[in-house]
């Protein structure tokens, strides 16, 4: 049987329906009572005698799983089938077996924001902006996220076909992708350098099983690169496993110190220690450097319970915006089913003892980024000409003014004043004069978004966090 697994991660838990709240084991109509309570027994009985809707005892017993744990009113707590569990489980394991692509959903349609270097869709040929049409002869349109990634998903080393429409060509193209595991990489880091001072960047997009091993090597990577202190990036970070974040906390804080306490239903606390990391020599090194963490209101769970660890001990400096506001802790354990009911067993609080659910953690200095660098690069297509309304317009409109154009509304209706901002955004682009919004339109928007945000000097949190470190590191503060 598995083991129930601790972790904090910044989810919402999609409510479900069942009977109540009770625990049933599914047995026939009438062949013995499913639950030791009698109102449950009956409602079961007659759901399966008189409903116009059949159902099958199987699902019955899932739907009231799924209403025990929607009745706590906690968007955390939630029942899981047994291929959801697997599913939760891979989205936190170094691996999964995939084809390599980033997917996005945009009104109705599934387009590929890009594949994954080296993996079987780049091999493949798949290529930014194409659109899933369909998966193995079977067409996508109505279908969600989750059930498109599943027809996609398979066994290792099996072919799976896609039907993609590429609209820069016009066509359909036909391509077959050999399923693969995907390394799934949470930290990434690089070396800045900036008026003689060597700053290491280090990001953690979520705490996964392997981001502890993950970390150690590229801080001591960056440590040998000449790094005399490190930009903690966890901007996005939704969490992860309270085992890895610990262990990332231990590489900066002294053994022994606490860097959470866990607290259960009846307030009882237990403080959680670091521990170092088993390279002393790295441990050493890594208690002397300068933090600053960056935040946003996308860090949430485990990544405040880093952020909480380093800021209360006064290890980092926090430079961004307040955190998303997640003080629980979840556990998934087990079921007969194969399925697992996730429950929010304890809060979590910070070395000094605050609760930060609902409020979240306070920068040391606030900032908040451009409102270009904010914007995604949507794969957004069509014609629009003046006078016309849309939602693709609207998404022009709001890039066009982050760009600096004189575009004073954004609510998609397209007006003169829309049309003089593109016919001067074509002029400065080189584009063929016109007033439309087109493809070509559209294509030049998205390469100013990505031009924009490539540049390293246009996220402004980060140079904030640059300017600070390197006053620190001249004071010696």
């Amino acid at each position: 049987m598995r083991m129930s697994r601790i972790f904090l991660l910044a989810a919402v838990a999609a409510a479900a329906g069942g009977l109540v709240y009770f625990i049933m084991n599914g047995k026939a109509v009438s062949e013995e009572p499913v639950s030791g309570q009698k109102p449950i027994d009956e409602a079961y009985d007659l759901i399966r005698e008189r409903a116009v809707h059949r159902v099958g005892p199987d699902e019955l017993v899932e739907g009231a799983l799924r209403g025990m744990a929607d009745v706590l009113g906690d968007p955390y707590s939630t029942y899981l089938t047994e291929e959801e569990a697997a599913e939760h489980e891979e989205s936190l394991s170094d691996e999964r077996v995939g084809i390599g692509a980033e997917i996005t959903e945009s009104r109705g349609r599934f387009i590929i924001v890009a594949p994954v270097r080296n993996s079987p869709a780049e091999k493949a040929g798949i290529l930014p902006y194409d659109e899933i049409v369909r998966v193995d002869g079977e067409r996508v349109e109505g279908r969600t996220m989750k059930e498109l990634l599943r027809l996609i998903r398979g066994k290792e080393g099996t072919d799976v076909g896609l039907t993609l429409f590429r609209p820069d060509e016009g066509r359909h193209v036909e391509v077959s992708v050999k399923r693969a595991a995907i390394p799934q990489k949470t930290v990434e880091s690089r070396l800045i350098e900036r008026d003689g001072h060597t700053i290491g960047y280090v990001g953690v997009s979520m705490f996964g099983e392997k981001t502890a091993e993950e970390w150690e090597a590229h801080t001591k990577k960056l440590i040998e690169g000449g790094a005399d202190a490190f930009i903690i990036d966890v901007r996005g970070n939704p969490g992860g496993y309270l085992k890895s974040v610990g262990q990332v906390a231990g590489s900066l804080l002294r053994p022994g110190t606490v860097f959470a306490y866990m607290e259960d239903a009846d307030g009882v606390k237990e403080p959680l220690e670091t521990e170092a990391p088993g390279d002393e020599e790295y441990a050493g090194k890594m208690r002397k450097i300068k933090t600053v963490l960056l935040q946003d209101k996308g860090s949430a769970s485990a990544s405040e319970v880093l952020s909480g660890a380093l800021k209360d001990n006064g290890r980092t400096f926090v430079v961004g915006t307040v955190s998303f506001g997640k003080g629980t802790v979840q556990e998934t354990m087990p079921l007969s089913n194969g399925g697992e009911m996730k429950l929010s067993t304890r809060k979590w609080l910070t070395p000094s003892g605050s609760w930060i659910h609902g409020k979240g953690i306070a920068p040391d200095l606030e900032s908040e980024q451009g409102p270009l660098y904010g914007i995604p690069s949507m794969p957004v297509d069509g014609r629009y000409r003046p006078g016309e309304y849309g939602e693709d317009v609207g998404y022009a409109q709001r890039v066009l003014a982050a760009l600096g154009y004189d575009v004073p509304r954004a609510d998609g209706y397209y007006d003169e004043m829309t049309k003089k901002a593109v016919e001067k955004f074509r002029d400065d682009l080189d584009l063929e004069p016109n007033r439309a919004m087109d493809r070509e339109f559209f294509r030049a928007l998205r390469g100013k978004i990505a031009e924009h945000q490539a540049d390293e000097g246009n996220d402004e949190q980060l140079q904030l966090a640059i300017g600070y470190m390197k006053h620190a590191l001249k004071t010696g503060n």
